[in-house]
């Protein structure tokens, strides 16, 4: 599994998940590591065939025992980096990466110390057997902070709403921030229809003071 990643000497380390192996993604990841983190974002497309298929169609065939499979291999890949010592996780990403950090949290709660979901939708649709990672709410362990633009439809405002009773009714640790005139991927410098410099740069130092509270220094 192809896997892109950065090392510093703090410890801690946030698994980065996005939309592939991107400019964003690689971009995300090296904030991480300039801010301390050791980060790592899998490759969560390794299994498909180079077809052509279109992002859609990729992100169609992707299912959570797989996507399990993979951050179970991308723990152990920073744990057994040598140059670095980790020790507290934190897991986050980006739209359908938001998705998956709801799922991870769910379904791996002793991973983590934090979790960041930016604008993930389908939280309540299962891909392939098992629960949606909206069914997994009652056993998230980690504190959780989310980002959704208001002008979003998946998530949807009322997405956000359900989702946020949701972890309250089951008294988990969250926050969630909203931001007007910012639809989805909001955050992503790489598509200027949907890039919002000013909401992007609130949510991003959200996460990073978020990550600080949580993860060992």
């Amino acid at each position: 599994m192809g896997r892109f990643t950065r090392r510093s000497r703090r410890k801690g380390g946030p698994d980065a998940h996005g939309p592939g192996l991107d400019k964003f993604i690689e971009d995300r990841v090296d904030d991480l590591a300039r801010h301390g983190y050791a980060a790592a974002a899998p490759d969560l497309y390794h299994r498909q065939p180079e077809d052509g298929a279109d992002m859609m169609t990729r992100i169609g065939r992707l299912r959570d025992a797989e996507i399990l499979a993979d951050a179970d291999a991308t723990i152990a890949h920073l744990r057994a980096l040598k140059d670095t010592r980790v020790t507290d996780l934190a897991v986050l990403g980006f739209c359908m990466g938001g998705r998956i950090t709801y799922l991870l949290a769910g379904a791996r709660p002793a991973a983590w110390r934090a979790a960041g979901v930016f604008y993930g939708g389908n939280i309540m649709k299962p891909w392939g057997e098992g629960p949606a990672p909206f069914d997994l709410t009652k056993a998230v362990a980690a504190p959780m902070i989310g980002f959704f633009g208001l002008d979003d439809t998946n998530p949807s405002p009322a997405d956000v709403d359900t989702i946020d009773a949701e972890l309250s009714r089951h008294g988990k640790a969250h926050e969630f921030h909203r931001y007007e005139g910012a639809g989805h991927a909001f955050l992503n410098f790489t598509n200027a229809e949907r890039y919002r410099p000013s909401q992007a740069k609130d949510a991003w130092e959200k996460m990073l003071a978020f990550l600080g509270r949580h993860l060992k220094k």
